[in-house]
C-alpha cells in the first residue's frame, strides 16, 4: 500500500511536471496564433485604405467613336489613407477611334481631409470631328453634316463645406473649339450656327452642392444636388456673352435587398445669350440619354431625367452584377417651351463586374436602345 502511494504521488508530480509546460506551450502557440491573426487583418484593412492605381486598355463602341481603343490610369485613393473619409478619384483617359478621333480627359472627384473641401472637376484635349444635326428636338438627322474641329476644356468646382454635407464655392469653365470646318467644300445649304468659324469662352460663376454620397464611382446610399450658375463676358476674354445655369440632382436607395441599388437622376442646363452651338445643351452621351449620339438633339435648354436598377453584384455571385435603365429627356429654345416639346425616350441594360472588392468599384459594361438605334459603354464606374 505504501509502495503504490509513493508511486502514485510519483506520477502526479511527473505528470505535473509535463502538464505545465505543455500549457505554457499551448498558450505560446495561441498568442503566436491571435497575434497573426490580428497582424493579417490590419495588413487586410491596410491595404483596404491604400490608394490603388491601375492603367488598363478599352475597347468599345459609341455612337459617337464606333470602335475605340484607348488606356485608362484610374487612382482611388482616401485622404490621409483614411476610410473615414470619402473615397476620391482621378481618371484619365487617352483614345483614338475608327472615326480618326483622338484626345485625352481627365475627371476627378477629390476630397480633403474631414472633407472639408471638395473639388469637382474635369478636362479634355481632342481632335473630335462630329456630326451636326442641327438646332432642337424636331431635326431628323437626315441631312447632318460632318464637322471637323479641335477642342479644349477645364472645368473645375472649388468648393468648402458650409455646415453638414452642404459645399459652396467658386466654379469656372474654359472651352475653345478651334479648326473648325463644316462638311466638306461642296457641302450646300448649310445653315451655319453661332461659332461655326471657333470660339474661345471662359465663365466664372458659383456653385452650390449637398453631397452624401461615400463612394462617387459606386454609391449605394446618398443624394447629390448641384446648382451652378457661370456667366461668360468678354470682358473675361470670352467671344460671346452668355449665362448658364446647371441643376443636377441624384437620389440613391437600397433596393429589395442589401446588395441592389435604386438609382435616379434630374437634370437641367438653362442657357441665355449667345451661346455657341458647341456650348449649347447637348442630349445624348455614356452618362444621359445613353444610346442617342451626344448632340443628337442641342439647344438653349434641356431636361432629362432618369431611373437605374443595379445588381451589385447579383445574390448567387461574388463578382457579377447587372443593371436595368431607362431615360427621358427634350431640348427646347426657352425654358416655357420645355414643356410643350416632344420627349425622347432610351434604355437599356448592362454588365457588371467587381474590379476592386476593397473599394466597391465595378466595371460596367451598357447596351442601350433608341428609337434611332444603340450604342454600347464600357467604363468603370457607374454612369452617375
Amino acid at each position: 500500500m505504501a509502495v503504490y502511494s509513493k508511486g502514485k504521488k510519483l506520477m502526479i508530480v511527473l505528470y505535473c511536471c509535463c502538464l505545465i509546460p505543455g500549457v505554457a506551450l499551448c498558450q505560446s502557440i495561441q498568442q503566436f496564433i491571435l497575434q497573426k491573426k490580428e497582424q493579417f487583418s490590419n495588413r487586410f484593412a491596410d491595404t483596404s485604405s491604400k490608394p490603388n492605381y491601375l492603367i488598363y486598355p478599352t475597347l468599345a463602341y459609341t455612337p459617337e467613336t464606333k470602335t475605340e481603343i484607348g488606356f485608362v490610369n484610374l487612382f482611388l485613393f482616401y485622404a490621409k489613407n483614411d476610410k473615414r473619409n470619402r473615397l476620391s478619384e482621378i481618371n484619365t483617359f487617352t483614345f483614338y477611334t475608327t472615326e480618326k478621333q483622338y484626345g485625352f480627359w481627365m475627371e476627378h472627384a477629390i476630397y480633403g481631409n474631414k472633407e472639408k473641401w471638395f473639388y469637382l472637376g474635369k478636362g479634355k484635349f481632342q481632335y473630335f470631328p462630329m456630326k451636326y444635326y442641327g438646332i432642337g428636338i424636331n431635326k431628323t438627322g437626315k441631312e447632318h453634316v460632318l464637322v471637323n474641329n479641335s477642342n479644349i476644356q477645364l472645368r473645375e468646382r472649388v468648393l468648402r463645406k458650409v455646415v453638414g454635407d452642404f459645399y459652396a464655392g467658386i466654379e469656372f469653365d474654359f472651352q475653345k473649339v478651334y479648326n473648325v470646318q463644316f462638311g466638306s467644300s461642296s457641302s450646300q445649304n448649310i445653315d451655319y450656327p453661332r461659332g461655326h468659324t471657333g470660339s474661345t469662352n471662359l465663365g466664372l460663376g458659383m456653385g452650390l452642392v449637398y453631397d452624401t454620397r461615400r463612394n462617387v464611382m459606386n454609391v449605394r446610399r446618398g443624394k447629390f444636388a448641384e446648382i451652378a450658375y457661370l456667366n461668360y463676358s468678354p470682358s473675361l476674354g470670352s467671344t460671346y456673352r452668355f449665362q448658364s445655369t446647371q441643376v443636377d440632382m441624384r437620389y440613391f436607395r437600397q433596393g429589395f435587398h442589401s446588395k441592389q441599388v435604386f438609382a435616379v437622376q434630374t437634370l437641367g442646363v438653362f442657357n441665355k445669350g449667345e451661346v455657341p452651338f458647341n456650348q449649347m445643351a447637348l442630349m445624348g452621351g455614356e452618362v444621359m440619354m445613353r444610346g442617342y449620339y451626344q448632340g443628337r438633339y442641342r439647344d438653349n435648354n434641356l431636361v432629362a431625367a432618369q431611373a437605374e436598377y443595379r445588381f451589385l453584384p447579383f445574390p448567387f455571385s461574388k463578382r457579377w452584377g447587372a443593371t436595368l435603365f431607362a431615360s427621358t429627356g427634350t431640348v427646347a429654345p426657352t425654358v416655357s417651351t420645355l414643356i410643350k416639346a416632344p420627349y425622347k425616350m432610351a434604355g437599356g441594360v448592362g454588365a457588371r463586374y467587381l474590379a476592386f472588392k476593397a473599394k466597391d468599384i465595378f466595371l460596367r459594361l451598357d447596351i442601350a436602345f433608341t428609337s434611332e438605334g444603340r450604342g454600347y459603354y464600357l467604363f468603370f464606374g457607374e454612369s452617375f
